[in-house]
Order: C-alpha cells, then sequence, then structure tokens
C-alpha cells in the first residue's frame, strides 16, 4: 500500500532527495567511501557545500551583500544565536505560537523584549494585525509559518527595522524579497533536509555592533569566514538539503512550487469547508498552507480516533493534531504530491457516508 506521509517534522522528502541520498551513503561521488564517512574538508564534499549554497542564493534570488550558512542546533539555538549576535539592547516580537514564544523567551536573555501583539488569547488562531514595530528596536522578530496552530505570514512585511523571520516550515515554498529581511533561519527537518542541519540567511551589515564578546561557535561571523566549515558539518542531512535544492530546480523553481501549493492546500480546504464533519481551527484569511489544521465538528467530536484509524487504514500517516491541540494535522509541504492530499479528500468523503 502507498504512504501518505503528512508528518509535521521530520517529514516527507522528494524521492529523488532520498534516492540520491541512499546512493551516495553507499558510494559518494566515485570515492568508494560512504558519505557517512567521507572528510568534510574532502574536495568531494566542499563542491557539495559550495553547490548548495549557490543553489540557494539562486532559488531565493538572494541579492549582494548576504551570507548563506549552514549550522547544527536546529531553529532552537536560533532562537538564542540570533539576539546573541544583533541585540545590542532591545528587540521587538510576535508572538504567533509556541515557537516564537520559545524565540521570545530566549531573546529575554539578551536584552528588553518587545511583544508587539500576540494571538494566545484565541489560541493562536490568527495572525495579529495592525500593531505597531517600536523604530527603537535592534530587530523585529516573526515566526512565518506556525506547524502547530496552521497559521501563516504569507507576505514580505515592511516595518522599518531590521526584520528576522523563522522560516523552518516554509522556506522555498512562495517566492519572496529577502532583500526586505535581515535574517531568515530555520531547521531543515520541515521543507529541506533530514534534521541535523540548520540553515541561516544573513544581511552581513548586521553583525558586529552589539558590543559584547560572543563565544566562538555561538557567532555568525565565524561560520561566515570558514564557510561553513569551522567544524565539521551535518554532512549528510547538508548533502539531502542540495539534492532537495536541485530537485525544486527542476520542478520550475519556488514560483511554480507555490502554485502546486495553492492547488493542494486549496484542494484540502476546501472539502473541510464543504464536509460535516470536519471544521478548519483558523481564520481563514491566515490559513497556512504548510499545515492544515482541523478538527471533528460539533456533534462528531466522539470520531477523532475513528477517522485516524480508517485514514491509517488507507496509507495516510502523521494526521494526529499536535498534542497542546488535537484533532488533525495535514502538511503538506513541497516534496507532498497532490495525489496525497487527493487520497486524504477521498478518505474524508467516505468517512463522511459511513458515519454521518
Amino acid at each position: 500500500m502507498k504512504k501518505h506521509n503528512f508528518y509535521a517534522g521530520p517529514s516527507i522528502l522528494p524521492q529523488f532527495t532520498i534516492d540520491e541520498t541512499i546512493k551516495a551513503i553507499k558510494d559518494f561521488a566515485g570515492t568508494g567511501l560512504s558519505l557517512m564517512e567521507i572528510s568534510h574538508r574532502s574536495k568531494e564534499f566542499v563542491a557539495v557545500m559550495d553547490e548548495a549554497t549557490a543553489l540557494f542564493k539562486e532559488l531565493l534570488n538572494i541579492p549582494e551583500g548576504y551570507s548563506v550558512i549552514f549550522l547544527g542546533g536546529g531553529a532552537s539555538l536560533q532562537f538564542a544565536m540570533l539576539p546573541y549576535n544583533l541585540m545590542k539592547s532591545k528587540a521587538a516580537y510576535l508572538n504567533t505560537g509556541e515557537w516564537a514564544s520559545k524565540a521570545i523567551k530566549e531573546a529575554k536573555n539578551f536584552g528588553e523584549v518587545v511583544e508587539v501583539a500576540s494571538s494566545k488569547e484565541k489560541t493562536f488562531n490568527y495572525i495579529p494585525k495592525d500593531y505597531k514595530v517600536p523604530q527603537d528596536v535592534d530587530y523585529f522578530h516573526i515566526t512565518t509559518n506556525n506547524t502547530i496552530y496552521g497559521t501563516e505570514i504569507r507576505k514580505d512585511l515592511e516595518v522599518g527595522v531590521p526584520l528576522v523571520a523563522d522560516m523552518s516550515s516554509d522556506i522555498f515554498s512562495r517566492p519572496m524579497d529577502v532583500s526586505k529581511y535581515a535574517v531568515i533561519y530555520g531547521g531543515a527537518q520541515k521543507n529541506l533536509a533530514p534534521a541535523g542541519v540548520t540553515f541561516v540567511i544573513i544581511r552581513n551589515d548586521m553583525l558586529g555592533k552589539t558590543g559584547r564578546t560572543i563565544p566562538t561557535m555561538l557567532n555568525y561571523q565565524t561560520h561566515i569566514d570558514k564557510e561553513s566549515m569551522f567544524n565539521t558539518p551535518p554532512v549528510v542531512p547538508v548533502y539531502a538539503a542540495l539534492q532537495t535544492l536541485k530537485w525544486l530546480k527542476a520542478q520550475g523553481g519556488v514560483a511554480a512550487i507555490e502554485k502546486i501549493n495553492i492547488r493542494k492546500a486549496n484542494l484540502l480546504y476546501d472539502e473541510i469547508d464543504r464536509n460535516p464533519m470536519f471544521k478548519g481551527t483558523v481564520a481563514k484569511e491566515d490559513r497556512s498552507l504548510m499545515n492544515i489544521c482541523f478538527v471533528m465538528n460539533q456533534g462528531f467530536e466522539a470520531h477523532e480516533k475513528d477517522f485516524l484509524t480508517f485514514a491509517s487504514e488507507r496509507g495516510l500517516i502523521g494526521l494526529k493534531g499536535h498534542r497542546s491541540t488535537g484533532g488533525f494535522r495535514a502538511s503538506t509541504y513541497n516534496a507532498l504530491p497532490e495525489e496525497s492530499v487527493k487520497a486524504l479528500v477521498n478518505a474524508m468523503q467516505e468517512f463522511e457516508k459511513i458515519k454521518a
């Protein structure tokens, strides 16, 4: 039976990425050695790092004056590393979910944090609007896509101060104007590669302004200067990320992927809105294209476990909502084929016929 992978992260990867990485694990670049045992300073792997960096810049149209680095530690380390490198005294944050809340907590260790707005009072089911960003802050931080609650900021904001974005779960899902951002970062395990590598896109002129001494490993400049090779990088995830970037380019790039993502999301949201057994959980104008959250409608709550079993029997995997929200979550990342969304819609319609 074909499996349809809706896990939120680690999550589905292109089959091309999986196949090419398996080949390299067996024999990397014709060396007769496994990718898992090759020196990261070998010319073969340096070429991988260089190509991955170049494709990042090409696919996102990253302008001059920015660096792309690959690190370990996940986005969670960036919650602290970012203010360590950028915050002189004060920063502003938009609180749209659990990961934004964690970023705020870490930033408070480095200075004053202004929470400009929050949707916590409604269980983060919308993106706050009409807030004001103080113009005396060192940067303004947003989390563009909220995997747990299913909301997304799908436009590049104009805020008058350096804009920083955690794009762990929606990077490469839409065209964007990188020049509007000072820093973009994210864990790769949701829309790019296996867990273990973190990407950071940073405008070079943001660095060296805090006046504090930063430990070598936590200093962005260290990794820029050493081209992500100051210490041993996560070799296998970086290689897998390169394969995903190649796959993205072959699909027609980010603009082409966005069209597919919109089509997939519309298919599922239309069924959620039509089917009397289900209902969406977030404001329609803020619905994510990457993580589609829904629950059983009023009167059908007792069928939640039944539907999960029903879906699993049809190869639909990873649909259980986050433990803090319950319900269902279908993660429709770039690599998820449209046929998987259609299979989920069909299952929802079948379940309706049986139970409604």
